[in-house]
């Protein structure tokens, strides 16, 4: 069996060593074709930025997170969403530009303030397996905040 430390691969994200992480993501996901998988599932919006790099350590098929997401996102007639989640996600374009090229959806991101500490619970919360009212709150607002400029269906 083949054991990822999450620890390490949070710690090589924030350092920008993503090249290591696709090698041990690489590597699990090899582990888990050998297994016989017929496709892999990345269960976090964040890994996604080193898919194709994973894509080659495997022949079976990645299910991309936000293909899944945009055909939701379609069949329930949503053309523009707000993107909350790690800074990566809502920065960095393997995401959302993705969401937008490949399915024609508009994404806006909350304001650099808004984006950290979005990114900060994630981390230090979430990751972590705690939900905080607080935190709960501060999600709220900041929806609420990207629903104002035009977040409507």
């Amino acid at each position: 069996m083949y054991s990822v430390n999450f620890d390490e691969i949070e710690k090589l994200q924030h350092q920008g060593r993503w090249d290591e992480t696709a090698t041990i993501l690489g590597e699990a996901a090899a582990s888990v074709e050998s297994g016989g998988a017929d496709f892999l599932l990345i269960c976090t919006n964040t890994m996604h930025k080193v898919a194709p790099d994973i894509e080659k350590h495997i022949t079976i098929p990645i299910l991309h997170i936000a293909d899944a997401t945009a055909e939701t996102l379609k069949n329930d007639g949503i053309k523009k969403v707000g993107l909350l989640g790690t800074r990566f996600t809502m920065e960095q374009p393997f995401y959302k530009d993705r969401l937008i090229e490949q399915h024609g959806i508009d994404v806006v991101v909350p304001n650099e303030a808004d984006r950290t500490l979005v990114h900060d619970i994630i981390y230090q919360e979430l990751c972590r397996g705690e939900i905080k009212d607080q935190s709960r709150q501060v999600y709220l607002e900041i929806m609420l905040g990207l629903s104002s400029k035009g977040l409507k269906r």
